[in-house]
């Protein structure tokens, strides 16, 4: 996936906020929480970046081209150190995901005042 097609898809998704910061990183965020980052950290241009699951974590960073991404990975997050490690689809499935992460994460009334149900 490229930055075009990850902002565009993190776009789409309710409430979220683009800033682009940490030397041009496109920064994806719900309720001023990080999700999503898109950046020129690691091994080359365009390195995606997301919050997971403790699960997915482990999985992911035993695929090859998928690293824990730097200054995150304590937090569980990984980076795509390859465009091709995953296919566009696995990356939408992992973006909605860590949006749903970091949107259960967020305080009730945050959640009420961005419209967001958790169900």
């Amino acid at each position: 996936m490229d930055r075009k097609t990850f902002d565009e898809y993190c776009a789409g998704l309710h409430a979220s906020e683009n800033v682009i910061q940490w030397g041009n990183a496109s920064v994806w965020k719900i309720g001023g929480k990080i999700f999503a980052i898109c950046s020129n950290w690691g091994q080359g241009a365009g390195n995606i970046s997301f919050k997971c699951s403790d699960l997915a974590y482990q999985v992911l960073t035993d695929m090859p081209d998928i690293i824990p991404a730097p200054y995150l990975a304590r937090a569980k997050w990984v980076q795509l150190a390859a465009p091709d490690a995953l296919s566009d689809d696995e990356v939408r499935a992992h973006i909605d995901a860590a949006y749903d992460i970091i949107v259960r994460k967020l305080t009730r009334a945050k959640r009420a005042e961005l419209g967001i149900v958790v169900t």
